[in-house]
């Protein structure tokens, strides 16, 4: 009986204690859904008005047009991050609790990093080495984040010329290469305009958070806190 009542705690903490991850990993499959639907019958309707045969959900979904219009999303995003994550370590703003405080300004020392010989017995393995391990794990957060967004930004190029060169089929017009599209304003439309709503959105949210508040969330400084408080979560 105890042991199923422990079980049954230890099944409950892992919902509790992975809620943030499983709530916004199930809504992000939902709407991955939800766009696929919308962006299906909008396909089958343009498809229809040239005279073309319409295609299936699934056909959809592995289709250049979908990929393209996923990854060019992606692809903003993780670069919203990568350039917050590292900007962060350089760059403040008094008040906001986004920022760290205005003295820890840079990488910090070991100490406060807890590095090599101040690493402690729940620290990660290579953040005690004082080799390239802990060079590259201490930037690795900075770096995965990098790659996904070079990745994604790939694969959009990728899948976004051959969306556009199919487009220029169904107009009887020659296709183009990759290279070519890369300089082509359709890449770079749909790209800019996801890269500007990114950064707005992080330069609103950490001048908005210094004087605005949101009870009991980490990305808000106590409902209590001076407007001057800088680093200091809720």
């Amino acid at each position: 009986m105890s042991g199923s009542r422990r079980g049954s705690q230890e099944h409950g903490n892992f919902w509790r204690d992975n809620s943030l991850t499983l709530a916004f990993g199930t809504a992000f499959l939902l709407v991955l859904l939800g766009q696929a639907l919308a962006g299906h019958a909008d396909f089958n309707g343009q498809l229809t008005d040239d005279g073309l045969q319409r295609i299936s959900l699934g056909e959809y979904m592995t289709s250049s047009d979908f990929a393209v219009d996923v990854t060019e999303n992606w692809q903003s995003e993780f670069l919203q991050f990568f350039l917050f994550i590292f900007g962060t370590v350089w760059l403040v703003q008094r008040g906001s609790p986004e920022s760290k405080e205005l003295h820890k300004i840079g990488s910090e020392s070991d100490r406060e990093q807890r590095l090599g010989d101040h690493a402690g017995k729940d620290s990660p393995r290579w953040a005690g080495t004082k080799d390239w391990r802990q060079l590259v794990y201490s930037r690795s957060l900075g770096l995965v984040m990098g790659g996904l967004f070079v990745l994604s930004w790939l694969a959009q190029s990728i899948a976004g010329v051959a969306a556009y060169d199919e487009q220029q089929l169904r107009e009887l017009q020659d296709p183009i290469g990759w290279g070519a599209y890369l300089a082509a304003p359709d890449f770079w439309s749909r790209t800019l305009q996801n890269w500007q709503s990114e950064l707005l959105a992080v330069a609103a949210m950490v001048i908005l958070s210094v004087y605005l508040r949101q009870r009991g969330s980490p990305e808000s400084k106590p409902v209590g806190a001076a407007h001057t408080s800088t680093g200091v979560e809720g």
